[in-house]
């Protein structure tokens, strides 16, 4: 292990010149560590007597961006797999400048991870004691009876961060799902539970916002299920809020011809309206000018509005 470890001469003895550091330079030096870690008593078990073994974990850790000592500990061979621990997992992501935050919580029967890439849409994966069961993971003595709590955290985890950051992680599979995989007979296919995307809901000024633009469009002629299906593709809508749109929806019905164009109603010009949106860059303004969509009589230009106004705010949304 030449050149392994630089010091310097100091008084009262050796100090070393930088942080102590152990990690092979060359080939040469990786074989003669993997044999000294194969010897030690302070590796895993399966690294013990197994030098091949401690150099493949060593590359492995590497690529993640770990140092030797922590690959050891920090990777688990399962099944003949190797594997990461979920807190190795998360503190990958966490060093990661592609992470902005990680939040876990569980309320008791469900546990949520909520996760946000830089530049990208919070996004919500949630594991909940009826996935565990479906699994088969609750009858089974061992961690999901003793630390179910524990063991719904790890697997919402595993689910978030290896959707939101594979890049991070190198694919590596996360070793609390491989030992429940590895405990199933190999003659069985055992699922380990769906990853349940969870949505943010619709903001409430947003929902107003754009709620008189929905109705119109439905009155119009748009069914009420391609509404509802557009509108849970950008985010979740409660039961509160459809209902509020079948509502309005009756409510348009039920109202004569005449009154659709209340007197009231703002003079909009479609072609104003229609260059606002275009320039428009906040997402909350552009649903102000969804608002006046109806104001415009013409139905002609009112869709022709309309897809403008759908199409500039995909824009914003993936922006």
């Amino acid at each position: 292990m030449s050149n392994a470890l630089a010091t310097q001469q100091a008084v009262g003895g050796l100090r070393p010149a930088s942080q102590f550091d152990l990690s092979p330079q060359n080939f040469e030096q990786a074989l003669t560590f993997s044999n000294y870690l194969a010897e030690s008593d302070l590796v895993p078990k399966d690294f013990k007597g197994k030098p091949g073994n401690c150099l493949i974990a060593m590359q492995w850790g590497a690529e993640l961006g770990l140092k030797p000592l922590q690959s050891l500990q920090n990777l688990a061979v399962i099944n003949g797999r190797p594997a990461l621990w979920g807190d190795a997992v998360i503190a990958l992501v966490l060093s990661s400048p592609v992470c902005e935050y990680v939040t876990e919580d569980d309320d008791g029967h469900t546990a949520y991870c909520r996760v946000k890439r830089k530049g990208g849409q919070e996004q919500v994966r949630s594991f909940s004691m009826e996935d565990a069961q479906k699994a088969g993971l609750t009858s089974k003595q061992g961690p999901w009876t003793q630390y179910p709590k524990r063991m719904r955290q790890m697997r919402a985890r595993a689910f978030a961060l290896r959707d939101v950051f594979p890049d991070v992680l190198r694919g590596m599979p996360v070793a609390e799902e491989l030992q429940d995989m590895a405990a199933t007979p190999a003659s069985v296919e055992k699922h380990m539970g769906n990853a349940e995307v969870v949505q943010p809901e619709w903001p409430a000024d947003r929902w107003g916002a754009g709620l008189g633009k929905w109705v119109g469009g439905i009155a119009a002629g748009k069914p009420l299920a391609d509404v509802l299906a557009w509108l849970n593709s950008k985010a979740k809508v409660t039961p509160e809020q459809e209902q509020q749109l079948r509502d309005e929806v009756t409510k348009r019905q039920q109202q004569p011809a005449a009154a659709e164009a209340a007197p009231d109603a703002p003079d909009v010009s479609p072609e104003k309206l229609a260059a606002d949106m275009q320039a428009c860059t906040d997402l909350d303004k552009l649903y102000e000018l969804g608002g006046l969509l109806e104001a415009i009589t013409d139905e002609a230009q009112r869709l022709h509005v309309n897809e403008i106004f759908d199409a500039r705010v995909a824009q914003l949304e993936q922006a």
